[in-house]
């Protein structure tokens, strides 16, 4: 399987370029190049509901950062 090229790594420095988030700036967390996709700090916050288990007894929710795709982002240098 080959290696499909990103322009951005994990703990690069970028800027949303376009959607909802435009002009936001972060720490990319994590790239999926397979699916197009990049988790970027603080840009995009999600809630996802936590079910009861030993290490959260009491459940809730838990806010989490999103994917964006991966075009609509620009490394900042």
């Amino acid at each position: 399987m080959s290696k499909i090229k990103t322009h951005v790594t994990k703990g690069d420095q970028v800027i949303v370029i376009s959607g909802g988030h435009k002009g936001k700036k972060g720490t990319v967390l994590s790239v999926n190049a397979a699916k197009g996709q990049v988790i970027v700090e603080g840009v995009r916050k999600m809630k996802k509901a936590l079910s009861r288990s030993e290490e959260n007894p009491d459940g809730g929710i838990a806010e989490l950062d999103g994917p964006i795709h991966i075009s609509n982002v620009k490394k900042v240098s």
